[in-house]
């Protein structure tokens, strides 16, 4: 994502409106909040959906002229060497093989197909999304076993002005509920106990410090 100073500006007004509305209603500690998982710990086992611009890297074996690495469009849907406009976002990559070769079938005898993702952007609805005073304000693609601090360290940390520890968590898949989050006791004071683990659809909101 390309940041401009409009774009800063807005991402600071929104999340000082945001945390205001924060400080008004009130929100649930971290209390409420699963710990980040642990080496040993194994969650829940997390399905990579494709998403729109995810860049993929398609290997049909014994076909290098067939095999290519391509950018899903902005509409779901890729195009290969004798396979055009096929749906690719909301399938698992093995889906997604499956169905470029049933399409090549139609060419070559047997085709035996590898959907690679080299580069991911997840589906939109899976996104865990970060505005305010992050670095690098954006949308990251969800993966198994996130936590919060691998999304801290994704966008870049919290910028000079950043009010980590008033920052607030918005959980999706919880209709929205709101869970207070520690960043600066995470990020700069390297406290673990304020990791959480996050969820598909989080949204992160870092609001400005008063002061």
């Amino acid at each position: 994502m390309v940041s401009t100073p409009r774009n800063t500006i807005r991402m600071t007004a929104l999340a000082v409106a945001l945390g205001s509305v924060w400080l008004i209603s009130g929100c649930s500690s971290t209390r409420g909040l699963p710990p980040a998982p642990t080496s040993t710990e194994k969650s829940a086992e997390h399905v990579y959906q494709i998403g729109a611009l995810d860049e993929v890297s398609v290997v049909v074996w014994r076909n290098p002229d067939l095999s290519s690495t391509v950018t899903v469009r902005p509409d779901g849907r890729l195009s290969l060497p004798l396979a055009e406009n096929i749906v690719a976002a909301g399938k698992r990559p093995e889906e997604l093989s499956r169905e470029i070769e049933s399409a090549l079938a139609k060419y070559i005898r047997d085709p035996v197909v590898t959907v690679l993702v080299t580069r991911a952007q997840g589906e939109a609805s899976r996104q865990v999304r970060i505005i305010g005073e992050a670095a690098r304000p954006q949308a990251v693609a969800y993966r198994q076993n996130m936590s919060l601090l691998d999304v801290m360290i994704q966008v870049g940390g919290l910028t000079d002005f950043a009010d980590g520890n008033s920052a607030v968590l918005v959980r999706g898949s919880e209709g929205g509920k709101q869970y207070a989050v520690r960043l600066k006791d995470l990020v700069r004071r390297g406290d673990i106990s304020a990791n959480v683990e996050m969820q598909p659809g989080d949204i992160l909101i870092i609001p400005q410090s008063w002061f």
